[in-house]
C-alpha cells in the first residue's frame, strides 16, 4: 500500500474540518461543544454545526451533552477491511495460531506511512492490550511495523520517516534513523522482527512478513508478556508456527 504524499491543490476546508473534529472526538473519547472549541480553536457556534451535523448523519452520537464517535464507523471500517483480501485468506490461520501459542496473534498492513491492525486473534492465555482492529500505530515501534519497513524500497522507508518521524513510546523506541535502518537490514537477513518493549511496556513481539508476488503485503505476529515470551520458546515454538501460517495465508491470496 502506497501513501499519498501530495497535497490537495484546492482542499475543501469544512471537509478537513469535519475529520479534524472526528478526530479529536477520537483522542478525547468524547467531548462537550466547549471542550472541542477550546481543542481546535473554533468558535462555539462552528463547532456546535459540525457536530449537529455529523450527528444527523449518524456518524456522532450525543449523550448527556457530551458528543462522541457513532457507531456507523464500524459499518465503513467493517466493509474497508472486508475489501482486503489479505483479511479474509488470513483469519483461519491467525485462529489456528493464537490457538496454538495461547498468545495474541496479529496482522498489520502498511496505509499512509502508518501501521494498521487489519485483524486481531486472542488465544486462551493472551493477555489485554490497548491494540485494537483498525487502530493506526507507528511502524517503527512495532515488530510487524518494523518487518514492513524492511521489506519496502529505501525511498519509500525514506519518505515515512520524513513524514511521520520516529518519536519514542517507551524507553526501548528506536528514534535514529541510523540504527532503525541498521535493524531493518538485520530483519531482512534472519527474515523475523523483534519488538522487546517497544510500544507497550511488558510486552514482546515477533513478526513475519507476508509477501504477494515478492511484495510485502502485510507482517504477522504472536505477541504476549515478557514472561511468558523467552527467545528459547521463541525460536523452538512461536516463529516456526508463525512461518507455517505466513507461508500458508501467501499461499491462498495467490492461488484460491
Amino acid at each position: 500500500m502506497h501513501e499519498s504524499d501530495s497535497q490537495p491543490t484546492t482542499p475543501v476546508k469544512t471537509a478537513q474540518t469535519t475529520f479534524r473534529i472526528v478526530e479529536a472526538l477520537k483522542s478525547l473519547d468524547g467531548a462537550t461543544v466547549t471542550e472541542l472549541s477550546s481543542h481546535l480553536d473554533l468558535s462555539k457556534s462552528s463547532a456546535h454545526n459540525y457536530l449537529r451535523t455529523l450527528e444527523h448523519e449518524g456518524y456522532v452520537v450525543k449523550a448527556d451533552n457530551e458528543y462522541s464517535v457513532g457507531l456507523r464507523f464500524l459499518d465503513l471500517g467493517g466493509y474497508a477491511r472486508s475489501r482486503q483480501r489479505l483479511y479474509t485468506v488470513a483469519i483461519p490461520e491467525m485462529k489456528r495460531l493464537a490457538e496454538s501459542t495461547g498468545e495474541y496473534a496479529n496482522l498489520l498492513v502498511e496505509e499512509n506511512g502508518l501501521g494498521v491492525f487489519l485483524a486481531r486473534e486472542r488465544g486462551e492465555n493472551a493477555v489485554s492490550l490497548d491494540s485494537y482492529t483498525g487502530q493506526s500505530v507507528r511502524l517503527h515501534t512495532t515488530a510487524l511495523g518494523k518487518t514492513i519497513l524492511a521489506y519496502l524500497p529505501r525511498e519509500r522507508v525514506d519518505s515515512i520517516i520524513e513524514r511521520h518521524g520516529l518519536p519514542a513510546k517507551t524507553d526501548r523506541t528506536i528514534t535514529d534513523r541510523t540504527e532503525l535502518l541498521e535493524t531493518l537490514a538485520e530483519i531482512r537477513g534472519r527474515e523475523c522482527a523483534y519488538d522487546s518493549e517497544e510500544r507497550i511496556k511488558g510486552l514482546h513481539c515477533v513478526a513475519v512478513p507476508v509477501l504477494s508476488d515478492g511484495d510485502i503485503a502485510g507482517a504477522l505476529s504472536v505477541s504476549g508478556p515478557v514472561s511468558r515470551m523467552e527467545q528459547s520458546r521463541i525460536d523452538e515454538e512461536i516463529l516456526p508456527e508463525l512461518r507455517r501460517a505466513a507461508n500458508i495465508i501467501e499461499l491462498n491470496q495467490t492461488h484460491s
